[in-house]
């Protein structure tokens, strides 16, 4: 604060003050005043400088300030998880394999209360073939009886009993089937069908213990035959 000369009383003596500022110029009277205002109003209290309040504590991390990162980056592991686990739970299941007595013996069970008319025989024998390919493995596409029946007596797994067997009940449904006379009697072919396919598998036991016997290192005679009522 710049010196004023005026003095820091609290009370202003207004005659001496007329007194002193009536030979000055009206620039200094003004700077003058204003001195002696100043000293007046302004205790010496006032000029202190007041005392400061005690640092405040530091403010903790939020949960988010530590944790953020980490939430997102396990949150976006559980999405890719979960994810995964519905494709995995959700995508399609490879059918299972149902084996070729199963099948063939579930077909020929819903026809055995239908009439036994050609349209019964002709899917009779197509059961009776699909079987006989995929028990043993013939591998035979779309063939006649004669055929079908040729590529049978040629597979030796089959086994010539069998094999006739099988030739003959196809030959028999063929001819019932385009018999230019009226039907005859009935030839039970879903219950014959269901024969020919017991003593098939009959055969694949015995191939499958010929197998075993020759792979441990047993001597174990070849079964060229099949042993049941194949012949009819």
């Amino acid at each position: 604060m710049p010196a004023c000369g005026c003095g820091t009383r609290r009370g202003l003596d207004i005659f001496a003050v007329v007194r002193k500022f009536g030979s000055m110029k009206p620039s200094a009277i003004s700077r003058s005043l204003d001195c002696a205002i100043f000293a007046a109003t302004n205790s010496a209290g006032s000029e202190e400088i007041p005392k400061l309040l005690p640092p405040r504590e530091e403010i903790p991390l939020s949960f988010w300030d530590q944790y953020g990162v980490w939430v997102v980056v396990l949150a976006i592991f559980l999405l890719v998880v979960g994810g995964v686990a519905i494709w995995f739970l959700s995508r399609p299941k490879p059918p299972v394999p149902v084996p070729p007595e199963i099948r063939a013996r579930q077909e020929l069970e819903t026809l055995r209360s239908q009439p036994e008319n050609g349209a019964v025989l002709s899917r009779v024998s197509q059961v009776l073939r699909n079987y006989t390919n995929s028990a043993f493995g013939l591998g035979t596409g779309e063939l006649t009886t004669t055929e079908f029946c040729g590529a049978m007596a040629a597979h030796e797994q089959v086994g010539p009993e069998l094999a006739q067997a099988i030739a003959e009940f196809l030959r028999r449904c063929d001819e019932r089937k385009f018999a230019p006379s009226g039907p005859g009697p009935a030839l039970g072919a879903v219950a014959r069908a269901f024969e020919l396919i017991n003593v098939a598998e009959v055969r694949r036991a015995q191939l499958r213990e010929a197998a075993m016997a020759q792979a441990a290192g047993q001597t174990a005679p070849y079964a060229p035959g099949v042993s049941g009522n194949a012949a009819r």
